[in-house]
């Protein structure tokens, strides 16, 4: 009749990390770009950049 023996100590921290997994979540749906994503956009940016200025003419 006795419950299943828990070790109080690994229960909580299951505990934190399942709460800091949402957090987390959370934080990702927000504001989540991939350093990747980041980086192609930042190189496509700087394509434009590059080939607007090709086009201006000098004066």
């Amino acid at each position: 009749m006795t419950g299943k023996i828990v070790n109080l100590r690994q229960a909580r921290k299951r505990k934190t990390r399942e709460e800091n997994a949402k957090t987390g979540d959370a934080n990702a749906a927000r504001f989540g770009v991939s350093k990747h994503e980041r980086e192609a956009r930042a190189t496509v940016d700087a394509k434009a950049a590059r080939d607007l200025d090709g086009h201006k003419r000098e004066t």
